[in-house]
């Protein structure tokens, strides 16, 4: 059977693991916002101008800065909330870390005092193994 302190390792890791898909998450969301950004801030140039490109009109031009706006909020409102996934989870991985030392730390305390009784034949097993002289009680 795995120790408390070996289950919690790997609940540790399981959780790390989860903070860097998140992490990764955000990564993403961040450089999707940048992307909408340039487009904006191309498009207002190309507004600016008083030329838009070829095959384009200034109000086809304003729609799509428009709906490049929106997406641009409706990411940020996302990155925000990813953020503060980020943060309790990187609280939830310290939280468990710390749990995880001391589990380990009852653990080899532990196995030490195992070790020490053995030595010393203080231990229930070294006891049974330990020969008992006869009792003196003759009649």
């Amino acid at each position: 059977m795995a120790s408390r302190a070996d289950k919690l390792g790997r609940m540790v890791s399981l959780v790390k693991l989860q903070l860097r898909l998140s992490e990764w998450q955000l990564a993403q969301l961040r450089q999707q916002e940048r992307s909408l950004q340039d487009e904006q801030e191309w498009l207002v140039g190309a507004l600016n101008d008083g030329k838009p490109p070829a095959g384009s009109s200034s109000e086809s031009i304003a729609r799509r800065l428009n709906r490049t706006s929106l997406g641009a909020r409706a990411v940020k409102e996302q990155a925000l909330r990813q953020l503060d996934q980020v943060r309790r989870e990187s609280r939830r991985v310290k939280q468990l870390e710390e749990v995880a030392k001391a589990a380990l730390a009852d653990k080899l305390r532990d196995t030490e005092k195992r070790s020490l009784e053995e030595l010393t034949g203080t231990s229930p097993a070294a006891r049974a193994w330990t020969p008992r002289p006869a009792s003196r009680n003759q009649t």
